[in-house]
């Protein structure tokens, strides 16, 4: 069973489970979005890609994030997912993420996409 991110406790109610692509996704997810330093036991744990959206849009920025989103996936989640491909871009004002995996346990290939 997996649980549910974010976990919530409401009363007369069980815990809810996710499937295991909605918690891998929902792993993924936490990585990208949490700011390195967030987490009070796991200060190294995150990428904080929404601060990319406030630098300049140069490819030089472009690349380095991409390096570092990758790294991070790749050492937070080992095990759980193997990292293909990372890409980003921006659409407007928003930021999008696409990651391609594959899952070890299942051994099939698929796609994350998170816009904030």
């Amino acid at each position: 069973m997996h649980l549910n991110f974010p976990f919530m406790v409401r009363a007369g109610r069980p815990m809810q489970a996710a499937s295991r692509d909605a918690y891998i996704e929902q792993l993924i997810e936490q990585v990208l979005f949490t700011v390195p330093g967030e987490r009070v036991n796991r200060p190294d744990f995150g990428c904080g890609i929404q601060r990319v959206v406030f630098q300049p849009g140069n490819s030089e920025v472009v690349t380095a994030t991409l390096f570092v989103v990758r790294s991070e996936l790749q050492r937070q989640l080992a095990g759980v997912i193997e990292v293909q491909d990372v890409t980003a871009r921006m659409d407007g004002s928003a930021l999008e993420v696409t990651v391609d995996y594959v899952d070890p346990a299942e051994r099939q290939r698929r796609m994350a996409r998170f816009r904030r």
